[in-house]
């Protein structure tokens, strides 16, 4: 009876946050593409847009009211909002992928995660512009939702070797800089096919067996929490570069499981040459 109990609440919390993510939809369809979008730049020379804050500020609106006693941590505004110790944090990414936004690239979406004592329990990411959304609850399973509006559950593929993988990484940039350049290529070599699809978009693939293994040299909580979960409902394995599970390590991998441990002895960091 426990258990049902616990899986009763997740799928009450998924329901909340699909709805959230149905809110979140409808503010970023109508700003994507918009003459009077505002864009500013953060401290850290990334862009924000209207949409990213919009979002954020309806979401933590929502969640203020139906889930009060609720932590909230947001791109946007950071740790702000219900109590900061709370054994329930929502992890929310208003819009991941915003420099594709502010171009008109349709490739973002938006990540709205729960945390329930320090575990990613629940995880949604809608793409609205590319017509799909993913997700999962712990022990529930995945999903993910099709341009044409169908459902179907989510597994991981069950490729074994390298050679035969289908590699997603987001850009080349950021390898040189984590001094993982040279694996990094190697492993670019190692695989049968590789495509620059970037961000959120990269790992939900991976969850749905389009491609088996993606990853990225630096990424932050809010761009993973929502990911985790869905990888690992769908049967994947989720660490960052390290091998350590979870979303806090400033880096990532997901695969289908088969091809982790050879993945991530090819992209450790490389001892400089004499």
């Amino acid at each position: 009876m426990t258990d049902d109990r616990n899986h009763d609440d997740l799928a009450a919390d998924l329901a909340l946050a699909l709805s959230l993510a149905d809110a979140a939809d409808e503010i970023t369809v109508a700003r994507f593409g918009a003459l009077d979008l505002r864009v500013e730049n953060k401290p850290d020379n990334t862009p924000v847009s209207d949409a990213d804050t919009a979002v954020e500020t309806m979401i933590r609106e929502r969640l203020t009211v139906e889930c009060p006693a609720d932590a909230v941590l947001g791109e946007e505004e950071g740790l702000a909002g219900g109590n900061p110790d709370a054994r329930r944090r929502w992890v929310l990414d208003p819009v991941d992928g915003t420099k594709n936004f502010v171009r008109g690239v349709g490739v973002w979406g938006t990540l709205i995660a729960l945390e329930i004592d320090g575990e990613v329990a629940v995880g949604v990411a809608s793409a609205p512009a590319i017509g799909r959304r993913w997700w999962a609850a712990r022990g529930l399973g995945a999903f993910g939702r099709s341009i044409t509006g169908g459902t179907r559950s989510l597994a991981v593929s069950s490729v074994a070797k390298l050679g035969d993988a289908f590699l997603s990484y987001a850009s080349i940039e950021g390898w040189a800089g984590a001094g993982r350049l040279e694996g990094f290529l190697e492993l670019t070599h190692s695989v049968w096919r590789t495509r620059a699809y970037g961000d959120f978009w990269s790992h939900m693939m991976v969850a749905e067996g389009a491609v088996d293994l993606a990853c990225e040299p630096e990424v932050s909580h809010w761009d993973l929490a929502a990911l985790q979960v869905i990888v690992e409902e769908a049967g994947g394995t989720f660490t960052d570069l390290t091998g350590h599970r979870g979303p806090l390590g400033g880096s990532i991998l997901t695969t289908n499981s088969l091809l982790h441990g050879p993945a991530l002895e090819m992209l450790a960091i490389r001892p400089p040459r004499s």
